[in-house]
C-alpha cells in the first residue's frame, strides 16, 4: 500500500523567510510538496480551491505554517477563519512568526493553533527549528485524513 505524501502550506509574505523555510525542509530531505501563499486571503482561496487555486489537487495537508504579521488578512484572522470551518478544524496549524508578543501567543492558542514557534534570527537555528518542526508534524505526527475543498 502506497502512503500519500502530505502537503505543506506556507503562508508568509516575507520572501526571505519562505526561501529559508523551503530550503530547510529540502535540506532535511522532506519529500512533501510545498505550496506557498503570501497572505491570509490567498491561504483561504487555496484551502477552498477558488480563484487562482482552482487547480489545486485535493490531498492531505500535513501542516500549515502560518505567519502572523502580513498585509491584508493577517495570521490571527486567517487562523480564526480556518478553525471556524469544520472541514479544516483538524488541520495542524503551526504559527511560525517573528512576533514575541504575548497577546499574539495567547490569541493563537485560544483560536486553536497547534504550536507557536518564534522564528530564530540566526540562520542555523532557523534551519534546525524547521527540521524539528518537520520531523514532528510531517513524519511522526499522525493526524486524521483531511481533504481540501468540498
Amino acid at each position: 500500500m502506497l502512503t500519500e505524501v502530505k502537503r505543506i502550506l506556507i503562508v508568509d509574505d516575507n520572501d526571505r523567510d519562505v526561501k529559508l523555510t523551503v530550503n530547510a525542509l529540502r535540506k532535511n530531505n522532506f519529500a512533501n510538496e510545498i505550496d506557498i501563499v503570501n497572505d491570509g486571503e490567498e491561504a483561504l482561496d487555496y484551502l477552498y480551491r477558488r480563484g487562482k487555486f482552482t487547480d489545486v489537487v485535493k490531498g492531505n495537508l500535513a501542516i500549515i505554517l502560518l505567519d502572523i504579521k502580513m498585509p491584508g488578512m493577517g495570521g490571527i484572522e486567517t487562523l480564526k477563519e480556518i478553525r471556524n470551518d469544520p472541514q479544516f478544524k483538524l488541520v495542524p496549524v503551526i504559527i511560525l512568526t517573528s512576533s514575541k508578543e504575548e497577546n499574539d501567543l495567547v490569541e493563537s492558542y485560544r483560536l486553536g493553533a497547534n504550536a507557536y514557534v518564534v522564528k530564530p534570527v540566526d540562520m542555523q537555528q532557523f534551519i534546525e527549528a524547521i527540521k524539528l518542526l518537520g520531523q514532528f508534524w510531517v513524519v511522526i505526527n499522525e493526524p486524521p485524513p483531511i481533504k481540501l475543498g468540498k
